[in-house]
């Protein structure tokens, strides 16, 4: 057995498909497919089935190709070791972020990062939730910045702050000159959500539940309209096609032409907004770097959380 036949198994298990996982490995597919053979046979057992379109792994397949990634960090861990007694954040960081974060807090977050430390630089997966920690569990991350609630995969968790959401209406709207607004003054209007997929469309759900009818009664929103990013939604209630609940930190700090921010009167709905890792992952002067980097941020807006 050997850390590049355990490689191989874990390519396969992320890709479903010995082709793709063949090519992550920068090998040809024979060759992928004789090691991992070679291993089952070593194991006396079967790690995968392979079907005419996709590869499954077996109920026994999953535990190893589980042990083997804990084996595959571990291995990793011993270059981390050697690497820290050079410079403890030596070494690029491979960090993953959720759509309605990334754009908002990126440019500054990197910048902060390459000031303070140029020999760690950040090497960004832009995500939905659910796969962000899947490349988690799987090591293809070192550490994921998301918005709770997610399930717990046995993370490290730090939160980094508390984010404030905000409606957004056209300059022309008669909500437009509002100081503050509720969720029952938004619920007779067509609201403009994000695609499903996106935790930020469920966070909005929960706060304002009546969004969800999809019902055309006075008491319901009269329709939903979906957009690919929060920018894209921004446009269309520019446009007039109807308003929106956006976080704090994607509010622009200029006033906009034909569209109106308005906080929510109390208690405002939020999100918090966390560093995830898993508890395995040994750079821990990698991590609070990257937190440091956060909190250098400006952040208007948010609550800076460092417990």
């Amino acid at each position: 057995m050997t850390l590049t036949e355990l490689r191989y198994i874990v390519a396969v298990a992320r890709e479903r498909h010995f082709g793709r996982a063949a090519e992550a490995c920068f090998v040809s597919q024979p060759t992928l497919s004789v090691a991992i053979k070679k291993l089952e046979e070593e194991l006396d057992v079967k790690i995968f089935e392979r079907g005419s379109n996709e590869v499954t792994m077996t109920p026994l397949g999953e535990s190893i190709v589980r042990q083997a990634q804990q084996v595959i960090e571990q291995a990793q861990g011993i270059r981390e070791i050697a690497k820290r007694g050079k410079d403890p954040l030596a070494g690029p960081l491979r960090l993953g972020i959720i759509y309605t974060i990334g754009p908002y807090l990126l440019p500054e977050l990197v910048k902060n990062a390459i000031e303070h430390v140029p020999q760690m630089p950040l090497i960004l997966q832009e995500n939905f939730t659910v796969k962000l920690l899947d490349m988690l569990r799987t090591g293809e991350l070192d550490c994921a910045i998301m918005a709770e609630p997610f399930p717990d995969n046995g993370l490290a968790i730090a939160p980094l702050y508390d984010e404030p959401f905000m409606a957004a209406v056209p300059r022309n709207h008669p909500l437009a000159a509002r100081k503050t607004i509720t969720s029952e003054e938004l619920k007779r209007e067509t609201m403009l959500l994000l695609g499903t997929g996106h935790c930020f469309r469920d966070h909005v759900l929960e706060v304002c539940p009546e969004f969800a009818r999809f019902s055309s009664d006075a008491e319901g929103i009269k329709k939903s309209f979906e957009g690919s990013s929060l920018e894209t939604i921004k446009h269309m209630v520019a446009s007039g096609m109807g308003v929106t609940v956006v976080p704090a930190l994607s509010v622009p700090r200029e006033p906009q032409a034909h569209l109106v921010f308005i906080p929510f009167a109390e208690p405002v709905p939020s999100r918090r907004v966390v560093l995830a890792w898993r508890k395995s992952f040994t750079r821990y002067e990698a991590i609070a770097a990257l937190r440091n980097a956060v909190y250098a941020c400006e952040l208007p807006g948010a609550k800076r959380l460092t417990g």
